[in-house]
C-alpha cells in the first residue's frame, strides 16, 4: 500500500561511528535507502548490525553521522512531531492515567484541549482501549501497554512511525494479535512505518519490503519486495518461499536486490548495486 500523503524517507550513503577507547568503531556504513510514503518496511538482521542505531538517526536523536537523511526532501535535524517512535519497553509514565500518557505528546502543541481529548479518544478506540482512559499503566497487561504506546506514537499525526522491536517482549499469541492490530492501524492511518525486528516471519507478515542488514559494520545486504496479498497466510507455500528468501539473504555476504515475485537475484558487485536501492 502506498499513499499520496507525505512520509517519504531518503537515506543517502549514511555512516555512523563511535569512539571506543580512542579507536573508531564503525557501526553503519554506506546505508542507501528510499522508503515511499505509506510504505510498511521492516529491517531485520543479527544483533549489532545497526538496526536500532539507524532508527535513532531517523528519529533525530543523534545527528552526528555521515551522509544525508531526509524526510520529504528536507534534511532531518533533531526530533520532530513528524516522526514518532515506539520502543520495546512501552515507557508509559506510571503516575499518569492512560489518557494523560497519550495526550502528553501534544503537551507543547497549539492543539486546543478539547481537540486533544477528541484525538486521544479516537486513538484509544483505534487500538482497542476504549473505556480504559482512567486506568494506570500498572493495571494494564503487556499487550495493552504496547497498544497504548502505539497510540501515543500516533497522537501527533506523524508522517513516519518508527517501531523498535515493539512486540519483542510479548508472548506468541499476544504478539500475533498485535501484528493484526498494527496492520489495521497502518491501513487506517496510512502512515509510513519502519519496523525493526528479529522475527523474520513477523517482517514478512507485516511488510511491503524487508531490508536485510549485515554487521561489522552495519550495511544493507538485501532489499526484498514482499508481494503477497493481505491478509497473509503464514502456512502458505508462497509465505514459506519468502521466509526462505529472507533467511538466505541473512546468511549471504554481498548485496542483493530481490524484485517482486522473483527468485533471489544473483550476487552482484555491492559497490554498483547499492546505488540502485
Amino acid at each position: 500500500m502506498t499513499s499520496n500523503k507525505a512520509g517519504k524517507l531518503s537515506l543517502r550513503y549514511v555512516g555512523k561511528s563511535y569512539d571506543v577507547d580512542g579507536r573508531e568503531l564503525k557501526v553503519l556504513d554506506n546505508v542507501d535507502l528510499t522508503i515511499a510514503p505509506g510504505e510498511f518496511t521492516s529491517i531485520v538482521g543479527p544483533s549489532g548490525c545497526g538496526k536500532s542505531t539507524l532508527l535513532r538517526l531517523i528519529v533525530g536523536l543523534d545527528d552526528d553521522y555521515e551522509g544525508d537523511i531526509q524526510l520529504d526532501d528536507e534534511r532531518i535535524v533533531g526530533t520532530s512531531l513528524k516522526r514518532g517512535i515506539v520502543f520495546q519497553d512501552h515507557r508509559l509514565l506510571p503516575w499518569l492515567t492512560l489518557e494523560r500518557n497519550i495526550e502528553l505528546g501534544l503537551e507543547n502543541s497549539d492543539v486546543p484541549k478539547a481537540a486533544r481529548r477528541e484525538a486521544v479518544a479516537g486513538l484509544l478506540d483505534l487500538v482497542g482501549l476504549k473505556g480504559f482512559e482512567t486506568v494506570y499503566p500498572y493495571q494494564l497487561s503487556g499487550g495493552m501497554a504496547q497498544r497504548a504506546a502505539i497510540a501515543r506514537g500516533l497522537v501527533t499525526k506523524p508522517e513516519v512511525l518508527l517501531l523498535d522491536e515493539p512486540l519483542g517482549a510479548l508472548d506468541a499469541l499476544t504478539r500475533q494479535r498485535l501484528q493484526e492490530e498494527l496492520l489495521t492501524i497502518w491501513e487506517a492511518e496510512q502512515v509510513t512505518m519502519v519496523l525493526v525486528t528479529h522475527d523474520v516471519e513477523e517482517a514478512i507478515y507485516l511488510s511491503n519490503r524487508v531490508i536485510v542488514m549485515h554487521p561489522n559494520p552495519g550495511r544493507i545486504a538485501a532489499d526484498i519486495a514482499i508481494d503477497l496479498p493481505y491478509p497473509r497466510d503464514r502456512a502458505s507455500e508462497e509465505f514459506a518461499h519468502m521466509r526462505r528468501t529472507v533467511l538466505d539473504a541473512m546468511g549471504a555476504s554481498t548485496l542483493k536486490i530481490i524484485p517482486r515475485r522473483a527468485k533471489p537475484a544473483p550476487v552482484v558487485d555491492a559497490g554498483v548495486a547499492i546505488g540502485r536501492i
